[in-house]
Order: structure tokens, then C-alpha cells, then sequence
């Protein structure tokens, strides 16, 4: 099932959200290094910016989703909505951590605990997210045309 928020028949939304996955679990992966003695400044600094790009990936994500949501049918749709509603979750959490990081750069202390927690449930939304792929076909092309060479 095609999706509308496409360029050349290939959906917009899952060519974005590698960026903020990728970027939030850097970030992580950064507090853990500091957590463990690592140049605290060096990985707390590249913890905050890889967590403010997140954000704003998953923010460029949003709208290609967003107008896909709004064309599949009940089944999927139903899916979709929590998919989202998680996500607007997960990225009300990392802005509720980069706001607090905002305020005491130097040690990121607990907030390490809201990064896991935000991780846990962003595997939890792509796991939805497959499910509209493998299970319902949200954005597979469905022709009987041969393929482009």
C-alpha cells in the first residue's frame, strides 16, 4: 500500500528515522562512556548535541508520518496511533532530558536512567512501525510491473 509523503515511490518517513534512532542512541552511548570514567566534558558535550539533533530529526520525521497516518485505512490506522503517540512520547522525554542537560551540562547524572528509559520505548515504536510494514504493508509498493533497470 502506497503512502502519499513519498518522492519516486519510496516512502519519506522511514528514509528519515534512521537520523534521530541513530543520534539518540549515540547519545546514549556517550553517558554510558561518561558514566564510566571517560573525559567527562568531551562525552557529555557530544551527549547533548547527538541528543538535540535527535530531536529534530524525529521532528523532519514527524510530518512524512503524520500525512501517512492520515491516509491508511481502520487497521493499520489503529496501529499507526499508538506508533505515533509513542514517538510524540519518546520525543517529550528527550526534550524534558536535553532541557535538564541545558541547565547542568556537567553531569548528566539520572538522566542517563531517562535515556535507557526513552531507548526502551523507541524500540518499542519501531516495533510498531514494523508491524505496519510486515503485517499490513503500509508503504510497499504492491505493482505487477516488472522492476526499473
Amino acid at each position: 500500500m502506497q503512502t502519499p509523503a513519498s518522492i519516486a515511490r519510496h516512502p519519506i518517513h522511514p528514509m528519515l528515522v534512521p537520523i534521530p534512532i541513530g543520534l539518540w542512541i549515540f547519545s546514549f552511548v556517550c553517558d554510558l562512556f561518561h558514566a564510566g570514567g571517560a573525559s567527562a566534558e568531551a562525552w557529555t558535550t557530544v551527549a547533548f548535541y547527538t541528543m538535540a539533533g535527535g530531536i529534530i530529526g524525529a521532528l523532519l520525521a514527524a510530518l512524512p508520518g503524520l500525512i501517512d497516518l492520515l491516509s491508511l485505512p481502520e487497521g493499520p490506522r489503529a496501529t499507526a496511533i499508538k506508533h505515533m503517540a509513542l514517538n510524540l512520547t519518546i520525543v517529550a522525554l528527550y526534550i524534558i532530558n536535553f532541557a535538564m542537560r541545558w541547565k547542568e551540562p556537567a553531569n548528566p547524572g539520572g538522566l542517563v536512567w531517562l535515556s535507557l528509559i526513552s531507548l526502551v520505548l523507541l524500540v518499542i515504536s519501531g516495533w510498531l512501525g514494523g508491524k505496519m510494514v510486515y503485517e499490513y504493508g503500509v508503504a510497499v509498493a504492491t505493482t505487477t510491473e516488472p522492476p526499473r533497470r
